[in-house]
């Protein structure tokens, strides 16, 4: 399943901005995976802090090997010695372990937090072991596919950002003028911009100083 957008949020942001409409034009449609199923998007981003795509593929296959359905059941069951077992840090492995004490015990519900605004949402997700604000926000995009995303933590955001728009520094205060102009589709204008950021289009470059050595 990808993240779901179509021509009504193109047409939005088209109408918006000239240089993203151009952008649109020459990437097309993105397709991005998504997975829906909150606590599995939990782990699995949990998993992936601070580690290449890869690793992170692997170490999810081995868990779906391992324990079958990725649940707070089989993760409890499972423990925190083998978790670890499957090349994860004994920390990642404690925050796993920690949220699905949380969703068994009912302190955190999963399917609730969807009826939140972003803002609460983020807050919850963030105050889990192990997730930070960018994570929640990647959570809300590519899990609960929120349509308003758009993450100034986000180092590819800045980037696609810079090489679109020729800026050489992205400051909060132009983050915010991007996000008033994108709103409320930032999740599609952040799609396009992290294609950007990673060579979707060839002949555009980062104008970031480049620092001393």
């Amino acid at each position: 399943m990808f993240f779901a957008y179509g021509e009504a949020e193109l047409a939005c942001l088209r109408a918006r901005d000239k240089r993203l409409c151009e952008v649109i034009d020459k990437i097309g449609h993105v397709d991005r995976v998504v997975d829906t199923d909150l606590f599995s998007a939990v782990v699995h981003h949990i998993i992936g802090q601070q580690i290449s795509t890869k690793a992170q593929a692997t170490i999810w296959q081995r868990m779906q090997d391992a324990l079958g359905t990725v649940n707070a059941e089989t993760i409890l069951a499972a423990g925190v010695p083998k978790l670890q077992a499957l090349g994860m840090t004994f920390r990642k492995a404690e925050y796993i372990t920690d949220f699905a004490e949380r969703v068994h015990s009912g302190a955190f519900d999963p399917e609730g937090i969807r009826q939140k605004s972003d803002e609460d949402a983020i807050r919850e997700l963030s105050a889990l072991m192990g997730i930070g604000v960018w994570t929640a926000e990647m959570i809300l995009l590519f899990c609960m596919q929120r349509p308003n995303i758009f993450s100034y933590d986000d180092l590819a955001i800045q980037r696609g950002l810079r090489m679109v728009y020729h800026h050489r520094k992205i400051d909060r205060k132009l983050f915010e003028k991007y996000r008033r102009r994108f709103s409320p589709y930032c999740s599609v204008a952040s799609l396009y911009l992290w294609a950007v950021a990673g060579g979707a289009i060839p002949k555009m470059r980062d104008y970031k100083p480049k620092t001393a050595r």
